[in-house]
Parts: C-alpha cells; structure tokens; sequence
C-alpha cells in the first residue's frame, strides 16, 4: 500500500532554533537590504529557500567520517576516498577537487574560453555564464521549445534543442565552440530533468564535430530519478547506474558538490584528457590549492565521499522528488501559476503569469520575493531579469527568457509543516497580488548583479 503521508526517511537528532519575526520588522529589514534577499541576515529569515547549494543536513555517516578525516597537505588518505567514489561514478581518470561548483567552472571555462570562442548549453547558470563571459566568450543557451513554456508539461524540459545545436556549430564553427554544456538538472529552466536519449545526442554530434562535452552535473541524482521513472528502458536501472551511463557520454564533467553531493562545501572537475587535465591541474594549484586537495579540508573530502553514495538511495530520492512535487502541486491547486511539471529540487514560480500588473522592466519576480519575505519571512530568489537581464547599445533592458522565482528546498533540513506554513504564505500573497507594485535597480556590478544589487520601490 503507498501512503498519501509523505515521510522523511530519517529521524532528527539536532534542532536550530529559528528566530521568529513581525510583517513590520521584516518591511525594515528589507529595506535595510536594499531590497535583495541576498543581502539580508539569515537570523532574519524564518524559511530560507534562497538555494539548495551547500544549505542541506548532512547525515550521522557524513558527521562520523569528518572525524576520520586526514588532513595531510598532499596525498591524503581522505582524497583517496573522495577521488575513488568520483572515479567509480564518471569514469573519468583525472578529478580535481575545489571548494565548489564556480571554482571548477572557473578553472575549465578560463582555460577554454576567450574572446572568439562560444559555449553552448541546454540553460547555462549564472556562475557558469558569469565565468563564460568573464573571460571574453559568449554564453548561448538552447533549451527545446517547451523548455520556455511554462505552463506545457513535457516529461524532459530540461533537454538541448539538438536541432539549434547543429546549426550554431555550422554558423560558429567547430573550431570556436569552446565546449557544449549539458546542465542537469536543467537549474535555470526550472530544475528540469535531461533525458538519457537527449544526452546520447548531444554526445554524438559533438563526438562528429570533435567539441569537447561537458556535464554541468550537480543534481545528477535527482535527474537519474526522473530518467527511472520517465524514459523507456529504465524503469528496472539503478539510479546510480543511470548516472554511470550519463557520464560516459561526456569527455568532462562538473560539480558543485553542494546540491546532490549532499555536503556544505566541495566541487569538482573530473576529465578524460591528459593535456587538458595537466593544464587544468596548474590552475588548479596556483589558486585553489595542491591537487589532492583544492581548496578542500580533509573532513569535507570524507563526507563527498560518503554524500555521493548516500544521495543515491531509493527511498531518499523517493522522498526528495514527492517531497517537492507535493508543495508544487498545492501551490498549483490554489491557482498560482508556476514550471510544470515540478521539478526536483524547487517549485519555480511564474511571476510574469503572476503578477500581470508589473512589467517586466519593473522585475516581476523581485517584487515578488519581496513579498514572500515581508508577509511571512520566506526567502526564495529571482530567476528573471534581474538574475538574467542585459542591457542594449542605448541601455535599455533585454529581458530574461522568463520571469520566475525559485523555492529551492534544502536537502534533509525542513519538515512538512514547514512547507504547509510556506503554502499558508503563498494564500495571503494571493489575497494581496494585486496591491504590489514593481522595483527598480539603483546600484548593481557588471557581473552576477542579482547577489548585491539594490533596488527601490516604484510607487
């Protein structure tokens, strides 16, 4: 018999306290934030579903094993433990470790990219966008069609259009395709999943065209889930096993750590070429760290190690994908607008849909988080315009694709009442949606302005 209930499969040994607050002191405290949940105190915040990265629990194997942990400055036993799980699950002979996702992305897209080059994703995050562009190359995303359709349910949305993906490489040339970038989940177009066949097609065209093919890899788990349970063929492959297979589609592969890793900090880069393994190896030392370690301390490299077995549970990953679905699902029930189908590791809102009143030059989605926040202390992020937006030769803003905000749920840290008070929240929005009104950014930096930009209402 399956249960409605949905149960965390595991029992809590360790609370924090959360500091409760009032609707007028969240109104000061956002203020004081320029608007930006990304500058306001985390004591101030009641649900934080700002990201999943490196906010999850870890567990009493994780915690147990940090005691073992050899912190040697070369060779230590830690790395091996580390380096053996990442082998045995990419296949990939050469892993570098880092403190996380960006330095990897940092390390790689310096190296391969420049002025003249093109990297090519299903939807490149804004780290990885932000490193792309930083050095000089441009960032081109081709999601499927439906992929920017948020309402149309598709069971891989997340997929490469392999048919635009021919035609750049045919405009740009081979030769200045610096690599092409498989995002799973897909983060950006609303945590959905890549289906295995989408993968194997890429991989073939860019095996022909001889571009380097890199898996963005750092919700692998929760995509090997959907594969499992979506794609013909499947149904009786492990999850794990799934993931071995996507791997050896790719001649390289990155990961924050901090999403299916099931840790607090940690990345790594893991390839199949030497040359191009030695002179990501001396990036990598002159600013990260000695190869056996990489900005990592040896009980962080004991938990990856025993993370990234445990992410691959069945009833973990049960819990994690019906956990989020089931706040999606009642927050679709209730009438807001959001991805569909529900991704795995947040429910993305459809601001634009939501708030009709605002333009989008007016970011639909930070007023919106900014009512989360004020009514009931929960923080979530933008994932639109002011995340996305560029601006033309005259300054005027070129909009996102799409106008979202993302609940990202921690791993293993919020019960169900939790995210019942969240939908509690999103019913007085709703009561509200009408009285909000817009904002406009007064201080931002070139890159990455969503982190530490502030705005100001406009009334």
């Amino acid at each position: 018999m399956v249960f409605k209930t949905i149960i965390e499969p595991f029992r809590i040994k360790m609370v924090e306290p959360i500091q409760m607050t009032t609707e007028p002191e969240r109104r000061r405290l956002l203020e004081e934030a320029g608007y930006n949940p990304f500058l306001l105190q985390a004591k101030d915040v009641l649900i934080d579903l700002l990201t999943d990265s490196g906010t999850g629990a870890m567990s009493t194997r994780q915690w147990a094993g940090m005691l073992m942990g050899d912190e040697s400055y070369a060779g230590a036993v830690s790395w091996q433990h580390m380096h053996d799980v990442i082998f045995n699950l990419t296949g990939m002979e050469h892993v570098l470790p880092t403190h996380q996702g960006r330095a990897a992305e940092r390390i790689l897209y310096t190296y391969l990219g420049g002025p003249g080059k093109t990297f090519i994703s299903n939807t490149h995050f804004d780290t990885t966008r932000a490193n792309i562009e930083y050095s000089g190359a441009e960032a081109i995303d081709i999601p499927i069609p439906e992929g920017t359709q948020p309402a149309t349910i598709h069971p891989f949305k997340g997929n490469m259009d392999t048919i635009r993906l021919s035609t750049l490489i045919a405009e740009k040339g081979a030769e200045n395709i610096g690599a092409v970038i498989l995002t799973v989940t897909n983060n950006s177009g609303g945590g959905q999943p890549v289906s295995m066949a989408n993968a194997e097609e890429v991989a073939r065209i860019c095996k022909k065209h001889e571009i380097l093919f890199v898996l963005d890899c750092c919700r692998i788990a929760e995509n090997a889930w959907f594969i499992q349970h979506r794609e013909e063929g499947y149904a009786d492959t492990s999850y794990e096993e799934i993931a071995r297979a996507m791997f050896r589609l790719a001649d390289a592969a990155i990961m924050s750590l901090k999403k299916d890793g099931l840790v607090n900090m940690g990345g790594f880069l893991t390839m199949r070429d030497q040359a191009l393994s030695d002179a990501c190896t001396n990036l990598l030392i002159i600013t990260e760290g000695f190869a056996t370690y990489g900005g990592l301390s040896g009980r962080d490299m004991e938990a990856i190690a025993i993370g990234l077995k445990e992410v691959f549970d069945p009833d973990y990953l049960r819990y994690r994908i019906r956990s989020t679905a089931y706040v999606g699902d009642r927050l679709a029930a209730m009438g807001i607008p959001l991805i569909q189908p529900i991704g795995g590791h947040a429910v993305y809102v459809d601001a634009k849909a939501l708030l009709p009143h605002i333009p989008v030059e007016a970011y639909p989605g930070q007023s919106l988080v900014c009512a989360l926040y004020t009514i009931g202390g929960v923080r979530a992020v933008e994932i639109g315009s002011v995340m996305f937006g560029k601006y033309d030769a005259g300054g005027k803003l070129i909009p996102a694709p799409m106008e979202l905000v993302r609940l990202a749920i921690p791993r293993r840290v919020y019960t169900q009442s939790h995210m019942e008070y969240v939908i509690e929240v999103f019913e007085e929005l709703l009561r509200r949606k009408d009285t909000l009104s817009g904002y406009r950014i007064v201080k931002e930096p070139k890159f990455l302005r969503h982190f530490t930009c502030e705005l100001e209402p406009i009334s």
